[in-house]
C-alpha cells in the first residue's frame, strides 16, 4: 500500500511538471509568434525595393479619396484614413512569403461588415475578433487572397488609421491601376442589402409568350467600383393564363473573396411558374457552404457577408 501511495505522488509530481511544461511551451510560442509579427513587419521593409517616385498612383489616390468620403458618410468619425505613406516594391520570394505572414498574422488589425450598416461593422486585432476554427478559416483565407492577388512588382504603402479604438496602420498593396489589398479595404463592403430587381414587358402578339423576372444583389468596394454579384432569373412561357414552361439561372461572383449560387424550378406548368434560390457572397475570411437537402446556403465564421435563400412565383 505505500509502494502505491509513494507511486501516486510520484504520478502526480511528474503530471504537474508536464502541464507547466505545455503551458510554459504554449506561451513560448504565443511570444515567438508576437515577436516574429514585428520582426516580418520589419523585415519586409528591408526586402522592399526603392519606388522611382513617393507620389501615389492617380488612379489609387482617387479610391483614398472616394473611400474616405465614403467611410464619413456612413460611418461618421468612427473610422478615419489619416495618413498614407508609400514603402517600396516586392521582388523577391522571401517578399512575398513575408507579405502574406503579416497580412494573417493574429496581431494585424482588420474590418469586416456592411458600411451602409453601420451596426454591422468591426474592426480590431484578427486575434481579437476571431477564435478557434474562426481564427484559422481567416487566416487562411487571407493567406489565399494574397498569394493570388499579390506578385512581384507589386507596391507596398502604409495606411494610419483612426477608429473608435484608437490608431493603427495597415499594409496595403497596390499597383499603377489601383488597390489590390489592404485588410481594411478588402474587409468591409458597401452593399444594398434590399438588392435589386427588374421584370421583361410581356408580348402579348405572340401565340406563346413569355416574361421574366430578375434579382441581384451588388457588393462594391468602399471607393464605390463593382465588387461582386449575386443574383438569379426566373423565366416563364405561357399561352392565355396557363404556362407551359419554366426555367431559372443563378450566378455568384466577388473579387477577392468566395460566393455561391445554385437554383431549381419548382413549378414549370400550370397558373404559374416558381424557383427556389440559394446565393451568398462573402469575404475571405468567411466561408459559404450549400445544403441541397433544404437548398440553402449559410455563412459561417466572420467576415462580410450576404446570404439569400428563398423561392419566387411568376404568374403570366
Amino acid at each position: 500500500m505505500k509502494k502505491l501511495v509513494t507511486t501516486f505522488k510520484v504520478f502526480a509530481v511528474l503530471s504537474v511538471l508536464a502541464l507547466n511544461s505545455c503551458q510554459s511551451e504554449n506561451n513560448e510560442i504565443n511570444q515567438q509568434e508576437t515577436v516574429q509579427a514585428k520582426v516580418n513587419t520589419d523585415d519586409l521593409k528591408k526586402e522592399l525595393a526603392p519606388l522611382s517616385s513617393q507620389i501615389i498612383p492617380e488612379a489609387v489616390q482617387f479610391q483614398l479619396n472616394e473611400s474616405g468620403k465614403n467611410l464619413e458618410a456612413y460611418l461618421k468619425n468612427d473610422l478615419q484614413i489619416t495618413g498614407v505613406a508609400a514603402l517600396g516594391k516586392i521582388t523577391t520570394q522571401k517578399g512575398l512569403e513575408l507579405a502574406q505572414n503579416i497580412i494573417s498574422d493574429k496581431d494585424q488589425f482588420i474590418a469586416s461588415g456592411n458600411i451602409m450598416e453601420p451596426s454591422s461593422v468591426k474592426v480590431g486585432k484578427i486575434g481579437d475578433l476571431y477564435r478557434g476554427d474562426d481564427l484559422t478559416i481567416a487566416r487562411q483565407g487571407l493567406k489565399e487572397a494574397i498569394s493570388e492577388e499579390v506578385k512581384s512588382g507589386t507596391n507596398v504603402m502604409e495606411i494610419t488609421w483612426n477608429s473608435k479604438n484608437g490608431t493603427f496602420k495597415t499594409l496595403c498593396f497596390y499597383g499603377d491601376s489601383g488597390i489590390i489589398w489592404d485588410n481594411i479595404f478588402g474587409g468591409l463592403v458597401m452593399m444594398d442589402i434590399r438588392g435589386n430587381s427588374e421584370a421583361s414587358s410581356n408580348n402579348q402578339a405572340a401565340r406563346v409568350v413569355s416574361t421574366w423576372y430578375k434579382q441581384w444583389w451588388t457588393a462594391n468596394w468602399l471607393w464605390g467600383s463593382k465588387r461582386g454579384e449575386m443574383g438569379y432569373q426566373i423565366t416563364i412561357y405561357y399561352s392565355g393564363a396557363t404556362v407551359s414552361n419554366a426555367d431559372v439561372n443563378d450566378w455568384g461572383y466577388i473579387s477577392l473573396g468566395k460566393a455561391k449560387s445554385e437554383s431549381k424550378i419548382i413549378k414549370k406548368t400550370g397558373a404559374y411558374g416558381q424557383c427556389r434560390y440559394a446565393l451568398g457572397l462573402c469575404t475571405p475570411t468567411g466561408s459559404l457552404s450549400f445544403n441541397s437537402s433544404n437548398f440553402s446556403v449559410s455563412f459561417s465564421g466572420l467576415g462580410s457577408n450576404i446570404v439569400s435563400n428563398g423561392t419566387k412565383s411568376l404568374y403570366p
